[in-house]
């Protein structure tokens, strides 16, 4: 499903503290090191009502949820 929304993870930021997975856990995931990623099925969030405040949780700004260019 295209939202219209870009979802990226900086992984040189991220220490692994799992916030984003645990506010949208349909969304977030944590890698085999620990460190925050996307569900490979759910790439631009599907929609998620708490995509956003995923992006808000993370401790270091790792997330960042924007709009896809027109």
């Amino acid at each position: 499903m295209d939202t219209g929304v870009v979802i990226a993870i900086d992984k040189d930021v991220c220490i692994g503290a799992g916030q984003c997975a645990l506010a949208a856990p349909g969304v977030f995931t944590q890698d085999d090191d620990g460190f925050g990623a996307l569900l490979p099925d759910r790439p631009e969030g599907g929609g998620d009502p708490m995509l956003r405040e995923a992006a808000r949780a993370c401790p270091v700004g790792a997330v960042t949820v924007g709009e896809r260019p027109a």
